[in-house]
């Protein structure tokens, strides 16, 4: 079954509602007020299944609007969502401000199909009807209801006459309407929040994306709340899921009535994000006056509706027929992703004045270059998908786009995302994250850079640390500078040696009076044995000033040449070697051993026993118990 939304749009008193209540039997007024007085204040629904030639039903649900000028806002709440529109002309009067106006906005909401109905027919002789006819086909010549294509349907909601017309008019337009995403991630603007005895808090829309199952968990955006759906109706009838393109009500649990509100949405939990900015590409009206950068506009997508500020790209102002790339500032946060539509209305007198597309919902905080920046939007609003994609990898530079910030900046879902990124050939996924190739050849250059510029500071480092080495990339993750080094090593340009990172063939190069000092320190605790001298006396002998001996030291204690036991003794390897074989071989006489027999056997003072028992406990040579150790 193909549901279709249908949008009315028309002039106050032109009959859209008696139209829907003729087609349908469903009276879309539901407000006591709107029956007291005669008018619709605002959006109602019906709904109409009809017969397919195929044999295929179709289930329209139709949006009627308020046609009176001081009701425009809630008529754009219901607007945003259709498939397509019903144009409604009264044949006893005409084209009136109404009629422009909201066939206008239906050209900036980009509605793509419609019909265009003459009702009151019955109100006027043949003649009359036909001059309508003629100023309705030079009003609408050139537009998406040139009636060369869309044709124009005279009815009577009084009498009926017109009406099988009509619906034949509906199933060939609603046949051509493209079937909605129902695998795409879901999302229901708000647009009535009411009350219901015995199920409690309801909400309805028009399920603009995706699907909705019954239990399911939803988050409540700009809140950020979560809820959960206890039951759904479709067209009012029951049903375990909703799909997108239908009329839907969802009785909620989690949430009051208070809570909510129309113009929020409803989506995924740990989706989206609400944000009080976006890029867009806007377009003024011809009718409508220069719009100067900052001004102020009443913005509306969807149901939302908000004051915002127009911040214009590389221009002062747009001119009445113009395009141009703008950020609006919004008031209050909303949920809106890339091709979501919108309407903007003049601030005061309220007027509509143009609308357009959302091109980036997550826009930096800052832009150095407008031009530069334009072009980038340019590529997000006239490419493919991968073409949009590569241009917000490419923006990302070495900060990269994980697949979750993908999905929440476009809406796609994450396996769309992969697809895509698989067809960009300048695109390398690195687990989670999608970075430009050209950025990788970036970092991989600053590597080698950073790398040769250490071993230049410090000819006596073999290497500098991963954490050191860390903080020369502060704009790439762990998991991309891993990347990085791990693509430097198979080309053999780095080596790897325990935490330390060094160019390949590049490790310590000392000069004469270095090597000497090196031969110096090591052969002095080499020839001590266990009675080590200290540190700083061996140091204070050497040719080289004390920053070059204490690099030269650190080497030494990194090649595991000598070997630092406690904060004042330091040992040759060779001599704590011995040590470990002599006490090896005392176990045969007795397993275990005390401070005063550890000084016998090696000939140290207690300053010297005390710590080398404590370095063999660490190294498992020996182990304590009480004042005795024994031996392992």
């Amino acid at each position: 079954m193909k549901s279709v939304i249908i949008g009315t749009a028309g002039h106050i008193d032109h009959g859209k509602t008696a139209l829907v209540k003729a087609l349908t039997g469903i009276d879309a007024d539901r407000l006591e007020e709107e029956k007291r007085r005669g008018i619709t204040i605002d959006i109602g629904f019906a709904h109409l299944e009809l017969a397919a030639p195929g044999g295929e039903t179709l289930r329209l649900g139709f949006v009627d609007v308020p046609g009176h000028e001081r009701f425009v806002r809630n008529m754009l709440a219901g607007i945003g969502g259709i498939d397509l529109v019903l144009l409604v002309i009264a044949a006893d009067e005409s084209i009136k401000p109404q009629t422009r106006e909201h066939f206008d906005i239906c050209r900036l909401l980009s509605v793509r199909r419609g019909i265009t109905v003459l009702t009151k027919s019955d109100l006027v002789d043949p003649e009359t009807l036909d001059v309508v006819r003629l100023e309705v086909e030079d009003f609408l010549r050139g537009t998406f209801l040139d009636p060369s294509h869309a044709g124009i349907v005279p009815v009577s909601s009084l009498t009926g006459a017109g009406m099988d017309d009509l619906k034949r008019a509906l199933v060939r337009v609603t046949a051509e309407v493209p079937a909605r995403d129902s695998t795409s991630l879901a999302r229901l603007p708000v647009d009535r929040v009411f009350s219901m005895k015995g199920f409690g808090t309801v909400v309805t829309g028009t399920l603009i994306s995706g699907a909705i199952n019954k239990e399911a968990e939803l988050e409540l955006f700009p809140k950020g709340k979560r809820v959960r759906v206890r039951g759904i109706q479709v067209h009012g009838t029951s049903s375990e899921q909703a799909l997108a393109g239908q009329r839907t009500a969802l009785n909620l649990a989690g949430v009051t009535t208070e809570e909510l509100a129309r113009g929020m949405t409803l989506a995924p939990p740990l989706t989206f994000n609400a944000t009080a900015r976006v890029d867009v590409q806007l377009s003024l009206l011809t009718s409508a006056k220069p719009l100067k950068d900052r001004a102020r506009v009443h913005f509306h997508s969807y149901t939302s509706e908000t004051i915002a500020t127009v911040v214009l790209y590389g221009k002062k102002q747009v001119a009445p027929g113009e395009t141009a790339f703008a950020q609006l500032r919004l008031c209050e946060s909303t949920l809106l992703l890339p091709e979501d539509r919108f309407i903007i209305r003049k601030f005061s007198p309220v007027i509509t004045i143009g609308g357009g597309v959302v091109v980036e919902n997550a826009p930096p905080p800052k832009i150095k270059d407008a031009a530069v920046y334009a072009a980038y939007l340019s590529s997000l609003a006239g490419g493919s998908r991968s073409d949009a994609l590569q241009a917000r990898v490419l923006s990302a530079g070495a900060r990269c786009l994980s697949v979750a910030d993908t999905v929440a900046r476009t809406g796609w879902t994450s396996q769309q995302v992969e697809i895509v990124a698989s067809k960009v050939s300048g695109i390398t996924r690195v687990n989670d994250l999608l970075i430009a190739n050209s950025a990788l050849d970036v970092l991989r250059k600053k590597l080698l850079d950073a790398l040769e510029s250490f071993h230049r500071q410090n000819p006596l480092v073999s290497g500098i640390s991963r954490e050191e080495l860390r903080g020369h990339f502060p704009e790439a993750s762990p998991e991309i500078l891993a990347h990085v080094l791990d693509h430097a090593l198979k080309e053999k340009k780095i080596e790897l040696s325990a935490d330390l990172v060094r160019l390949s063939g590049r490790g310590v190069a000392l000069k004469d009076e270095e090597a000497e000092s090196q031969n110096i320190i090591e052969n002095a605790f080499a020839a001590a044995g266990l009675k080590v001298p200290a540190l700083k006396d061996v140091l204070a002998g050497l040719k080289v000033d004390k920053a070059r001996a204490q690099k030269i030291v650190t080497l030494l204690l990194r090649d595991k040449v000598l070997v630092k036991i406690s904060e004042e003794l330091v040992f040759h390897r060779d001599s704590l070697a011995d040590l470990r074989k002599r006490v090896a071989a005392q176990k045969a006489q007795s397993p275990r051993i005390d401070v005063a027999r550890f000084k016998d056997l090696t000939g140290v003072t207690r300053k010297y026993a005390i710590p080398l028992l404590e370095y063999l406990d660490r190294e498992h040579v020996t182990r304590r118990i009480g004042d005795e150790r024994v031996i392992l």
